[in-house]
């Protein structure tokens, strides 16, 4: 069976704590590796190593450091299908979206070739009578990344891209449920010329979380995941005087005015809704359709096109629409959330309970499902269900769509449908919500500008990648100078005045 360790200055290396969790294929539900969990005195061994590392790494030029980044783009086009296959293979999605991961933090590690301006400082001549002023951005040290197990390409490359492209060391944590993905980036950016012990990767668990936040060393803590462990690393790592963003839950509403092109907003509610078998922080889980005719017209778009789904494992080819879920325990939380919701009163429209598929029967397959008049008191409307399930919640008016996604404790994402440029305008200004789509059912903004939520769904003062990620993976200093004047009346230079 493969062994999956750390990633320690420069290679792979065992695990010594003696602890392991199992890796498995969702498809077939089998085990098909172990990944080692590291015990705090690992995540303290690599912090030190890092530490080291770092101080050659922050005096090189930003110019030499982006050069490591345009070989690293390079690579990751070089090895895209390999990177694709074994997401799928651990993760459960289907190559094309494992190819969109990768592709997705591969735009981030473009924008980071342009570190050399994003790090330039400020310059003021003569601020005073013979004074100037400047400013510099300087690495912070060594930081950090917890990042979770639905984008094992994407958010790491989010979080260590702009870090090493700063000038820090880079601690990465990634899920242990599909780390693979993770341990072939960091052996790709060493193919690319990263130093080695610039980019460590710790396997583990709470264990090294906690090692991760308690550590002295290390500056800086970036995660997303849930909003309860959101929260938890956020509290506990600012209490350690760090600088931390976490991103948390989401429950992402998309309405549907009745002037909307109803086949547009229908296949946009397919695709976010149940892509990636609805495992995304950025998946419509909501659809809010303006009035009951628009409902009407709305639910009979979508029950033949969720009906036509064609759920498999990625191996069954490019017609795949989605896959397994993650995990076991990810599938029986789903069947929970389901029949709470048939329970509360929701009318289950398309029933996914009894899907099967032959010869994955142990796999951890969820059929779609679509719930009908749903309402805001109901377990499926308040809780992220992180699967294939679409509620649709009917508002009578704007005005009403408007304040359920406002209302709601989370504000990572939403959309408007609408052929009305005065209500989508009015939308997006009034909105309390991080990114906002108009005709656009996944609003996930280009690498050049941030991506973060509101309220529950976004946990500190800075977003990630764009300009934000720069700022929060450096400190700013300022230099005030003055020089005495060696210059007489009439122009000419005095040299002992600049003894």
């Amino acid at each position: 069976m493969q062994q999956i360790g750390h990633f320690i200055d420069g290679s792979i290396v065992c695990g010594t704590s003696g602890r392991q969790a199992d890796v498995f294929n969702p498809a077939t539900g089998e085990v098909q590796a172990q990944v080692a969990l590291a015990s705090r005195a690992e995540v303290d061994d690599a912090v030190a190593r890092a530490a080291e590392a770092q101080k050659a790494w922050g005096a090189t030029n930003p110019q030499k450091r982006a050069r490591v980044m345009m070989a690293f783009v390079r690579l990751l086009n070089r090895d895209m299908d390999k990177l694709a296959e074994a997401l799928s293979r651990e993760h459960g999605k289907t190559i094309p979206d494992a190819k969109g991961d990768v592709q997705r933090g591969l735009e981030v590690v473009e924008f980071c070739i342009g570190a050399p301006h994003l790090l330039k400082g400020e310059f003021t001549d003569s601020a005073g009578p013979g004074i100037d002023m400047y400013s510099m951005r300087q690495p912070l040290g060594v930081v950090a990344g917890i990042t979770p197990f639905n984008f094992p390409a994407m958010i790491p490359m989010w979080k260590m891209a702009p870090a090493l492209a700063c000038g820090n060391a880079f601690i990465l944590k990634p899920s242990e449920r599909d780390p693979s993905v993770p341990m072939m980036l960091a052996e790709l950016l060493k193919e690319a010329g990263l130093p080695d012990g610039v980019l460590q990767v710790v396997n583990g668990d709470k264990e090294a979380v906690d090692a991760i936040l308690d550590n002295p060393t290390i500056q800086a803590v970036g995660f997303v995941g849930s909003t309860p462990i959101a929260q938890y690393i956020y509290e506990r790592g600012c209490a350690n005087g760090k600088r931390v963003q976490c991103f948390g839950g989401a429950k992402n509403h998309m309405i549907i005015m009745p002037d909307a092109d109803m086949d547009q907003a229908a296949d946009a509610l397919v695709g976010a809704g149940y892509g990636a078998a609805g495992e995304r922080c950025m998946a419509i889980s909501v659809a809010v359709p303006v009035g009951d005719e628009t409902a009407d017209r709305l639910i009979e778009k979508l029950v033949p096109r969720i009906e036509k789904l064609n759920v498999a494992p990625y191996t069954a080819g490019d017609d795949v629409d989605y896959g397994p879920v993650v995990t076991a325990a990810a599938k029986e939380n789903i069947a929970r959330l389901v029949q709470s919701g048939i329970d509360q009163g929701a009318e289950l429209v398309v029933d996914g309970r009894n899907f099967t598929l032959q010869g994955y029967e142990n796999g951890f397959f969820v059929g779609p499902h679509l719930f009908d008049r749903v309402t805001k008191d109901m377990d499926i409307y308040r809780t992220e269900i992180f699967g294939p399930v679409l509620s649709t919640v009917r508002a009578q008016s704007y005005e009403e769509a408007l304040s359920l996604a406002m209302d709601h404790e989370y504000g990572n994402g939403t959309a408007i449908f609408t052929r009305d440029g005065d209500a989508a305008r009015d939308f997006a200004n009034r909105i309390n919500i991080g990114m906002v789509g108009v005709n656009v059912p996944i609003p996930v903004p280009l690498a050049y500008h941030t991506f973060g939520g509101w309220k529950k769904s976004g946990f500190g003062d800075l977003n990630q990648h764009g300009p934000d990620a720069f700022r929060f993976y450096t400190r700013t200093k300022t230099v005030t100078s003055r020089w005495p004047s060696g210059i007489k009346e009439g122009g000419e230079f005095n040299f002992k005045a600049m003894d």
